[in-house]
């Protein structure tokens, strides 16, 4: 299979410089990156991607077996590298692609050199001594609600997940993009995500790891933040002044300082 068609690669920047993976998470695609990408393209070779079942990826490839677990997708994760042959690359994971990149790490190890975490979480559900920020009813609850109306859970939770309440144009956004996923590709990843359990996957980490939250995130509160952070031996953990679960969109300024600022003390 051509991985590049597969998952909508695009390759952009110095080709000279380090390479800088960025990997969207549930309900995006490649475009969210969009105020990221010119901090990077004058010193970085920047790679972008669409998951199968996002964007503009093959919807053919789609195989609800593979996407069952996460590690279907840090497999894609590897494939790309290795379609690239991508070596030490900085993997910049938003949300849960936080923790497919974690596992695309422990599987090749030679691709990624680095990790940067936006507002990641390693589980959704509450736990004895652990926050995840849902119960499990709450998550019952919502996957229930997108396998029913997936248009309407989409237009109900996207502002949410965004937060900035007072900039209604990013909800919109995120809107627009959830309600452009094809409904059962969708659903499939959204179980995968909110059912993911990665705490333990977060051990084994050897990488250097940039941790990033924001102040107020209803998806990865801030004790979530601290765990992974914790979890990861010798990261750093850089709280945002953002609110909301997309600060690549909310606060890219500080996003873009807190990336670029990590990047360049690998060099």
């Amino acid at each position: 299979m051509d991985i590049s068609r597969r998952n909508n690669v695009t390759v952009t920047g110095n080709p000279q410089g380090p390479t800088v993976v960025l990997a969207h998470g549930f309900g995006c695609d490649q475009n969210m990156w969009r105020l990221t990408v010119p901090a990077l393209l004058e010193d970085y070779q920047v790679v972008l991607f669409d998951y199968v079942g996002s964007g503009r990826s093959d919807p053919s490839a789609f195989c609800e077996d593979r996407y069952a677990s996460l590690h279907g997708y840090a497999r894609d994760v590897v494939e790309v590298c290795e379609a690239l042959d991508l070596r030490d690359a900085v993997f910049v994971g938003h949300s849960v692609s936080a923790m497919i990149g974690v596992l695309a790490a422990d599987i090749a190890p030679e691709r990624i050199g680095a990790l940067v975490m936006v507002a990641p979480s390693p589980r959704y559900i509450d736990d004895e001594g652990y926050r995840g920020g849902f119960s499990a009813q709450d998550i019952d609850e919502l996957l229930a609600s997108l396998d029913s109306n997936y248009l309407g859970w989409s237009a109900a939770m996207a502002p949410v997940i965004m937060g900035n309440a007072d900039r209604p144009e990013l909800g919109e956004e995120l809107t627009n993009s959830f309600c452009a996923a094809d409904p059962d590709m969708a659903r499939v990843f959204a179980r995968t995500t909110f059912l993911s359990d990665s705490r333990d996957d977060l051990k084994g980490v050897g990488v250097p790891t940039l941790v990033l939250e924001c102040t107020q995130d209803v998806i990865a509160p801030r004790q979530v933040g601290a765990f992974v952070h914790q979890a990861i031996t010798g990261s750093k953990l850089v709280t945002l002044e953002a609110t909301g679960h997309c600060p690549h969109l909310s606060a890219p300024e500080a996003t873009n300082e807190a990336l670029t600022g990590f990047l360049a003390s690998l060099r």
